[in-house]
């Protein structure tokens, strides 16, 4: 989600509206100074434009008669899904759907009022400054001495008005630096590495407007260090070691609207009010600093504040009453933090709030009134948290919302009055289809059909042969019958991709909480169970490879608040990779699994085909025909290679996806599709091939078989042609009998073939 910082840097840039990129803060803060003032309008004018636009669409959107879930093509009386707004193809005539997709929520009116430029006007570039060091950029009244590698702040005209000496060495700042620049209006002292801070520094700069001091060591700012500057309107301190501040460190600076303080290690803010001294101060940026709580009268008089950022910070709680001051607050941000739990009522006084972005802080509930009283919101962000009692009346008291942003894109079928929820697919499903690609719906079946026919056929052609161990040909159909499984579910995944087809997204959360996608996700885990294990040579030890195999895929069926929505987690309902909100005991368990059991059961098989093999070859070095010996060492050897093969091309790839997860390494949800359908089904697959297929008995029996069943068709067709001529003979017989001809052959003398 975009927030203000975000979108005044890529004005100040001159990106356009929409989803604007996250660069250097340092263009929006006050490198306006310089070279953009004079463009202001030009920048403004296609903000506010979209601006419209966006309310226009809501003001249509409340007045055309769409269903619900459906919005409107611009002023056409069209409507088009939810799911097809904004999803790079144009679905209405007039390619409304994909006009006004940037969530610009709020934040252009906030620009308007916050950032006051000058009217355009021609001023020549000629430099108006007597005084200044060699080197440095002067136009008109404003200095750049920019990485010049100054250790002082330099000798310049006093009519100067715009001072910049980022860059440079400046380690300290003595008593009465500026004392006599007293016409300077914006001064610019970043990434200098400023230890020492007179209190006295800026004494006497009375008109001075804004003021840089990030990327420097400051570590403490005295109390009546800014008490002239009563014009001062925008204060940098990001990067800077300050950790704790009182409200008396900014005394004087009554004009103050813009405060930030990025990274600068704070880790408490002021308990009394932070805006005592500050009553016009409407944004306030306090990001990635190790802020650990927020007491209730910390905000209580910052009655104009309209921005309030906290985002990456360490606050655990937030009181109830932490926000009651801020009535026209209108962005919030409080991402990133370790939030537990959101006081019910802890937003009731935010009437004009219009951003709310509470993503990505570990949330054990949301409540379902949490939101009501939110009725001017346009944007909210929920990424990161998961909503299990999720309900369609959270969110429909925000008639005003926009854009939404969740951590599951099936939660999006409780906001369908929402034009723009994200995110519109998990990397397996997608609004529409289970499955969203269509080589995956395809390959389902292909898997699936491949899988269950070939060890279908091997279990009926293992029971048709009986001439070999019976005991060996019980181990191949039990671990048919596992491979068997992971058919099934592919063919059920096929069956339910079908069902959802078209419209998956209304239907997502009831089917990943739902018994079959348990049931299906219970298969997938028994079927790669006791196919690891692989060949037992007694019945005890098969059954109990099958009773491991059902405990293990049982186990995180029988407590969800031990594992959660243990098999639910994505459309394929296979429990692949972690995720942040997962249950540490469900995290715990498949990590035994797939890194612990399956991977040392992945090495006995690398190990004891190693060790069979070697077995063949010292029993074969005995062997007189050496010719014979080798050709069936190649044969034995391409067998265990194969074998061995196909489980590292099963598990391997299944072995890094898990220890990616566990380093909290980002896996794209494809993955895991492609995992699922291509990868976890090749041991299912392939066994019937390596196991019986492509041995030397079974080849010899199936082709004794093919041999018997070609003869028994010769006869076959032979006794049928003896019929023919037998009943061809009889009636041939009756019209000689009919001319009163007696037959001359007797039946004795008929070749005894025939009979």
């Amino acid at each position: 989600m975009v927030g203000l910082r975000e979108i005044l840097n890529s004005v100040s840039l001159g990106e356009g509206p929409g989803r604007p990129k996250k660069t250097d803060m340092e263009s929006v803060k006050f490198g306006l100074s310089f070279r953009c003032c004079l463009d202001t309008p030009l920048t403004i004018l296609p903000i506010y434009l979209a601006l419209s636009t966006v309310k226009a669409a809501a003001m249509v959107a409340l007045e055309t008669d769409c269903p619900l879930g459906h919005f409107p093509c611009g002023n056409l009386s069209a409507c088009v899904a939810q799911e097809r707004h904004c999803d790079g193809q144009p679905n209405c005539p007039n390619g409304a759907d994909e006009e006004s997709c940037g969530d610009n929520s709020g934040w252009a009116d906030l620009f308007d009022q916050t950032i006051k430029r000058l009217d355009p006007q021609y001023v020549p570039n000629h430099c108006f400054l007597q005084q200044f060091p060699d080197g440095c950029a002067c136009a008109k009244t404003e200095l750049q001495c920019v990485q010049m590698n100054l250790t002082a702040v330099p000798q310049v005209s006093r009519n100067v008005t715009s001072l910049s000496l980022k860059g440079n060495k400046i380690g300290k700042l003595p008593e009465d630096a500026f004392i006599k620049y007293t016409d300077l209006q914006r001064l610019f002292l970043q990434n200098n590495c400023i230890r020492t801070l007179s209190s006295r520094a800026f004494r006497g700069l009375y008109k001075l407007q804004k003021l840089v001091l990030s990327q420097n060591c400051i570590t403490l700012l005295s109390s009546d260090m800014f008490r002239d500057l009563h014009r001062l309107d925008w204060l940098i301190l990001d990067d800077n070691p300050l950790k704790s501040i009182s409200k008396d460190t900014f005394t004087g600076l009554k004009s103050l609207f813009f405060l930030s303080m990025v990274s600068s290690s704070l880790q408490k803010l002021p308990q009394e009010s932070l805006c005592y001294h500050m009553p016009s101060l409407s944004w306030v940026d306090f990001d990635r600093n190790q802020i650990r709580s927020l007491n209730f009268s910390t905000l209580t008089t910052c009655d104009n504040l309209t921005v309030l950022s906290l985002r990456a910070n360490r606050i655990t709680s937030l009181p109830e009453n932490a926000f009651q001051s801020l009535r026209i607050l209108q962005e919030l941000d409080l991402s990133g933090n370790r939030i537990r739990a959101l006081p019910y009522k802890i937003f009731k006084d935010l009437k004009s709030l219009k951003i709310l972005n509470v993503s990505n802080n570990p949330l054990g509930h949301v409540h379902q009134g949490q939101f009501d009283h939110l009725v001017q919101l346009q944007s909210l962000g929920l990424e990161g948290i998961d909503i299990p009692d999720i309900q369609m009346q959270m969110f429909l008291p925000m008639r005003n919302l926009s854009f939404i942003y969740f951590k599951k894109f099936q939660y999006c079928s409780y906001a369908p009055h929402v034009r723009k929820c994200r995110p519109n697919s998990d990397g397996i499903s997608s609004f529409e289809d289970l499955l969203a690609n269509v080589v995956l719906r395809v390959s389902v079946w292909v898997m699936a059909f491949i899988t269950c026919s070939g060890n279908l056929f091997v279990i009926g052609m293992r029971t048709v042969i009986r001439a070999e161990n019976s005991l060996h040909a019980l181990c191949i159909k039990v671990l048919c019958c596992a491979d068997g499984l992971m058919g099934v579910y592919l063919l059920f995944v096929g069956v339910f991709d079908v069902k959802f087809r078209g419209e998956y997204n209304r239907n997502a959360q009831a089917w990943m909480e739902s018994v079959e996608c348990r049931t299906l996700g219970f298969l997938a885990m028994l079927s790669s169970e006791p196919s690891a294990a692989r060949r037992r040579q007694t019945v005890a030890v098969l059954a109990a490879v099958w009773l491991l195999g059902l405990s293990i895929a049982a186990a995180p069926l029988l407590s969800d608040d031990l594992f959660g929505n243990y098999y639910g987690r994505n459309g394929v309902c296979f429990p692949l990779h972690s995720e942040l909100g997962e249950k540490p005991a469900a995290r715990g368990y498949t990590t035994g699994i797939f890194l612990g059991l399956n991977l040392a059961a992945f090495l006995v098989i690398v190990l004891a085909y190693s060790s069979m093999f070697y077995s063949v070859y010292k029993t074969g070095v005995n062997a007189t025909d050496l010719r014979s010996r080798l050709r069936k060492d190649v044969a034995v050897a391409n067998r265990f290679f194969f074998i061995v093969f196909s489980d590292a091309l099963c598990w391997l790839p299944i072995f890094l996806v898990k220890t990616l997860s566990l380093l909290e390494v980002e896996i794209p949800g494809t993955i895991t599709s492609w995992v699922v359908i291509f990868i976890l089904p090749i041991n299912s697959a392939l066994n019937p091939i390596l196991y019986t297929l492509t041995t030397s008995f079974f080849r010899e029996q199936g082709e004794q078989l093919l041999c018997h069943w070609q003869r028994h068709a010769v006869l076959k067709k032979e006794r049928k042609s003896l019929s023919s001529s037998v009943i061809y003979v009889e009636a041939s017989r009756q019209n000689f009998y009919h001319r009163g001809y007696v037959p001359t052959v007797p039946i004795p003398e008929v070749d005894p073939k025939w009979t």
